[in-house]
């Protein structure tokens, strides 16, 4: 064949360009090489890297085992008819590490009978309630869990002196399903008290130094008894009126409690709960109904003291005791002449307690009042009057 050595060995065609013809067809010269060779020899440095680290691996590590921390601030409160839990649910494991898996929490519960021996949480094995991952944020309240367990009003009633005891722990779950728990918290407890039903009545009123919150006592119990345990109240104050925003303000033996702190034209929120006690246990009614009050200052300061007065050369000189409220805006001064009704000879008002009048007429009677003004408006009774007779 023509091209061909009768050998059999491929003989290339002559090229343009060509130096030299090499038995095999694809060496070329420089000019001509392949534009791949670039990322042929880019992808060969790579998997030289990868077989140099795959022969420098250590020993496979072992999974993870994810234990959550152990709950450290459980506490159980009554109120009404639910014994509330609140505790910090753990975010790091035992290792030290933040947790990956979800989080469920494992609440466990006993009740014991009035003068028995308290039973422990744990000793029923399985837990009362769990908790899981959606439920935790379902009861959250800032970085705490807040868990109202409501008793219906059948057990609350036949439960009435019972100690409820309460467990709790974390767990996560890896390969199958299977948990992974945490150490168990302490054991918390809460005798069961017959409390009242939620304070009625409340009502707020604004006075000059303070908002004054009144409310009825409340007159049964839950379980239609009297309130013999009924030791106080709280009062819960908030500025928003959220849910959650809540806070205590303090607590009073009486059913009245004054709030010194506010501004007027601030609104306030308030509820308050009945406290009940007994062999240190300590309870509370449900909220009250909350009210909400915008305080305006209507309240006037009280009128200028030691006012004098004394005619020299041409004028009258008024002179009296300054006032003291920290909102005063000033002085108005009323004059009457010879005995008629008074009327403002202050133009504007005055800034300190100190006047002079130029507007008097030898032979005449004047007498003198002077008021004070806060800066809401609100303008003080008159002064006691002073008399000057312009000779």
């Amino acid at each position: 064949m023509a091209g061909w050595r009768s050998s059999g060995a491929p003989r290339c065609l002559p090229l343009p360009g060509a130096r030299h013809h090499s038995p095999y067809p694809f060496e070329l010269n420089r000019r001509f090489r392949s534009p791949w060779a670039p990322w042929v020899r880019t992808i060969a440095a790579g998997c030289a890297l990868l077989l140099a680290a795959c022969a420098s691996q250590g020993p496979p590590r072992p999974p993870r085992i994810e234990r959550p921390e152990r709950v450290t601030d459980l506490a159980v409160a009554q109120i009404g008819r639910a014994l509330e839990l609140s505790f910090t649910p753990p975010a790091l494991a035992t290792d030290g590490e933040r947790l990956s898996k979800p989080l469920e929490i494992e609440i466990f519960r006993s009740v014991t009978p009035p003068g028995q021996k308290t039973v422990d949480a744990l000793g029923a094995g399985r837990p009362w309630t769990t908790l899981l991952g959606s439920d935790l944020g379902r009861f959250a309240r800032g970085q705490k869990i807040i868990y109202p367990s409501l008793l219906p009003e059948p057990e609350f009633s036949r439960s009435l002196g019972s100690t409820f005891a309460f467990t709790v722990r974390g767990l996560t779950r890896g390969f199958r399903h299977r948990p992974t728990t945490g150490e168990a918290s302490k054991t918390v407890e809460a005798v069961l008290l017959d409390v009242s039903g939620p304070v009625e009545g409340l009502t707020v009123q604004p006075t000059e130094h303070a908002l004054e919150l009144r409310w009825q006592p409340p007159s049964r119990t839950l379980s239609g008894g009297a309130p013999a345990d009924l030791a106080g109240y709280r009062v819960y104050k908030s500025q928003t009126g959220k849910p959650d925003s809540f806070r205590l303000l303090g607590e009073t033996a009486s059913a009245a409690y004054q709030d010194p702190d506010f501004q007027f034209k601030n609104t306030y929120f308030y509820k308050v709960r009945a406290v009940f006690k007994r062999d240190g246990q300590v309870a509370e009614s449900e909220d009250s109904e909350a009210v909400t009050i915008t305080p305006l200052d209507t309240f006037p300061p009280p009128p200028p003291a030691g006012l004098t007065g004394l005619y020299t050369v041409g004028q009258v000189e008024l002179i009296w005791t300054a006032n003291t409220e920290p909102d005063l805006a000033g002085y108005n001064v009323y004059r009457r002449d010879d005995g008629g009704p008074p009327h403002r000879v202050s133009r504007t008002l005055v800034s300190t307690p100190i006047f002079h009048d130029s507007s008097v007429a030898l032979g005449h009677a004047y007498g003198y009042e002077v008021t004070a003004a806060d800066l809401a408006g609100n303008e003080s009774r008159p002064s006691a009057e002073v008399q000057i007779q312009v000779q």
